[in-house]
């Protein structure tokens, strides 16, 4: 029972027995209840100033106490008369001003610090304690490619289908990793936690390297291919010229022929080491795209005939599934036929004989996407296949994917290239809406 109930009950009980008292009185006529009733009256009269000097500012304390649990800090007390009842008032008061200017500053803090987040370019996953995502920036829905922020919330890494949630699935706690993709993509990916309500609460930083690597990546090879390509040539030059002395002063000898057709073979050769490294010399000199607005499904009809014939010689069957919506695309048809044959050279070379290879388009995603039926490509395999120089086929240069690679990128498209539980190897082109 609340204080100020007791209080009324006592001024009830008081004001019942000052009027017992006053009727007796009256009945009786005898001043000791003449000096009983006053006595009662001097209480009622202290009682009610008792109220008004603690039971009252009790009340509008507890009212504030209230309004404190409420976080309602934009209410005040007023101040009751009673000296050390309005310095406890005025202290309240005053606590109240701080904690809504706290209040105020943490609100402008924590939407800086969503904002800043929002658009950074860093991606940022935040997770409960239960390893489900909670909290997930564009950037970082960006390099995960799940679709919607809706679609990834409540889930867990080893529940999403990318090729990054699992990678980010097997980094330790307080552990930052490099992962490149086998789209390409390179991210510095780092598992940390904070501190929040006494419980650390793990989240992801995502790093996109993929920019400043390719650029180093290129610039390398660059400068490896001028300095190879200068002396290769140069000594091709010179070891041809002397090699077409040589046979011209042995055409008119006897018994020769053996030696000038091994001349002809180092000849051959040098030709072939010198086509060899312009072939590598034309990749860095792809030019910029001149783009149009061209139907998706007529430039995979156009390379048709070509994707026949290298299946046909291969006893390879060729599938063609077009989305009937044949949806627009902007793009330099010639660049982007030569990425289409040689992803198509790629994996019949990878299926050798008697296998499958399927072409699909997809308006929603917009998207091209070619598979095979060949053995596959390993884990390790996927993060080099778009590295300089680097071919899983023995007698490979390397050329063919730095070619595909220079040309996607170019045009801002995204790609990848992995094989899938189905045993599916897919090469997916999702060109800009």
């Amino acid at each position: 029972m609340k204080l100020k109930s007791f209080f009324l009950i006592l001024a009830s009980l008081l004001a019942l027995l000052w009027m017992i008292v006053l009727y007796i009185a009256t009945q009786e006529n005898g001043w000791r209840f003449y000096l009983i009733e006053g006595i009662i009256s001097l209480s009622l009269i202290y009682l009610i100033y008792f109220y008004r000097k603690v039971i009252k500012p009790l009340n509008s304390i507890a009212g504030g106490m209230d309004l404190l649990q409420a976080q309602d800090f934009s209410s005040r007390l007023a101040p009751v008369g009673q000296r050390e009842a309005d310095r406890i008032v005025s202290i309240f008061n005053r606590m109240m001003q701080q904690l809504k200017n706290e209040r105020l500053r943490l609100r402008e803090q924590n939407h800086f610090l969503d904002l800043l987040i929002s658009v950074s370019p860093m991606g940022v996953i935040i997770l409960t304690l239960d390893e489900q995502i909670s909290m997930v920036n564009k950037a970082a829905l960006d390099f995960l490619q799940e679709g919607t922020e809706e679609d990834i919330l409540n889930k867990t890494m080893d529940q999403l289908s990318g090729s990054l949630a699992e990678e980010l699935s097997r980094i330790p706690k307080d552990t930052s990793i490099t992962v490149r993709l086998s789209d390409s993509h390179i991210y510095r990916c780092s598992r940390l936690s904070f501190i929040d309500q006494g419980f650390a609460h793990p989240f992801y930083l995502i790093e996109s390297l993929t920019s400043e690597v390719m650029k180093a990546e290129k610039k390398a090879y660059e400068k490896v291919i001028r300095m190879i390509a200068h002396e290769v040539n140069n000594s091709v030059a010179g070891i041809t010229s002397t090699l077409d002395t040589i046979d011209g002063a042995l055409q008119d000898m006897e018994d020769t022929e053996d030696i000038r057709e091994v001349m002809r073979v180092c000849v051959e050769r040098s030709y072939s080491m010198s086509r060899f490294i312009t072939n590598f010399a034309n990749v860095v000199k792809i030019p910029e795209p001149q783009l149009e607005e061209v139907k998706l499904n007529d430039r995979v009809v156009a390379c048709k005939r070509f994707m026949e014939n290298i299946c046909q010689s291969r006893d390879i069957q060729l599938h063609l599934d077009l989305c009937q919506e044949n949806p627009m695309v902007s793009m330099d048809t010639s660049l982007f036929e030569q990425v289409l044959i040689n992803i198509i050279k790629n994996a019949a070379e990878s299926i050798d004989t008697n296998g499958e290879i399927f072409i699909r388009t997809s308006a929603s995603p917009l998207m091209l996407e070619i598979g095979d039926t060949g053995p596959g490509i390993s884990k390790e395999t996927e993060t080099k296949l778009f590295t300089p120089f680097f071919s899983s086929k023995p007698n490979g240069q390397g050329i063919g994917l730095i070619f595909i690679r220079e040309v996607l990128m170019k045009h801002g498209y995204t790609f990848s290239l992995r094989t899938y539980p189905d045993g599916i190897t897919r090469f997916r082109i999702c060109f800009k809406p």
